[in-house]
């Protein structure tokens, strides 16, 4: 359990325990265990291992999945990464994805409970995180789609990956080389870092030298996929998967 008590030092407690449901000023019962309800999941979340591994010392594993998921329908994973992620930087953003493999457990929900996000793509099923970071590569903005959605879908639809984000520069991959997103960034009154594609008739130039910073959200990525339950998506719906990339985005601002 060494590991585990890592995960969650005092001052990361510190700053997280005001946020969370249960404290005494809330109304109804409190929750006197909420720091070994985050180490429990956070255990889980590192190690990938089933609901049922869940050690002993650490908790019931029914009581702490139920209790992950009743936050998760009621917004606390969100609400809490909203709050500490406040302090943001927007000079610069960069935007990618990253393609996410589902585990054969991940498939079988019912349409009924929720959207799943699984899709069939190279690498077969799988799910693709999007994602905006700021400078420092902490995140700003991310969504779940299957991972047979393109990428440039994610930032030129409505409710986008830069929808209200107001920087001085924008930086991707060739693979967002579309009009529609470099004129939309322009008229945000932002700068558009983004390779052109080969078969453009007129290439268009871009800041080389500030291009160089993308590697920001490339380690945002290798971040998160320390975490086996992010790597690899166990969960069968978005819901659930969503609260474990709240909490590791939470877990990354207050680090």
């Amino acid at each position: 359990m060494q590991e585990v008590r890592k995960l969650l030092c005092d001052e990361q407690w510190e700053k997280l325990s005001p946020l969370l449901p249960g404290k005494p000023s809330d109304p109804g019962a409190t929750a006197q265990d909420n720091r070994l309800f985050l180490k429990a999941v956070l255990w889980i979340m590192r190690t990938g291992s089933p609901w049922r591994d869940l050690p002993a010392e650490l908790g019931n594993w029914h009581t702490t999945y139920t209790r992950f998921k009743r936050w998760g329908e009621s917004g606390v994973w969100q609400r809490v990464c909203e709050i500490v992620s406040g302090d943001r930087d927007l000079k610069m953003l960069m935007i990618d994805s990253t393609v996410v493999r589902a585990h054969q457990h991940a498939a079988g929900a019912k349409k009924k409970e929720g959207p799943q996000a699984i899709g069939r793509s190279r690498g077969g099923w799988t799910s693709k995180i999007h994602v905006v970071v700021d400078p420092l590569g902490s995140p700003v903005r991310w969504l779940l789609t299957g991972g047979e959605v393109a990428d440039i879908t994610q930032a030129t639809q409505a409710k986008s990956l830069l929808e209200g984000l107001k920087a001085d520069a924008v930086l991707a991959d060739k693979g967002y080389d579309a009009d529609a997103l470099i004129d939309s960034i322009q008229v945000a009154g932002a700068t558009a870092v983004i390779p052109p594609r080969r078969n453009r008739v007129v290439q268009r130039s871009y800041d080389r030298h500030l291009y160089k910073e993308r590697n920001l959200v490339e380690r945002f990525f290798n971040r998160i996929k320390q975490f086996r339950r992010i790597a690899t998506r166990y969960e069968k719906l978005v819901r659930n998967y969503l609260s474990f990339l709240n909490l590791v985005c939470t877990y990354i601002w207050i680090t």
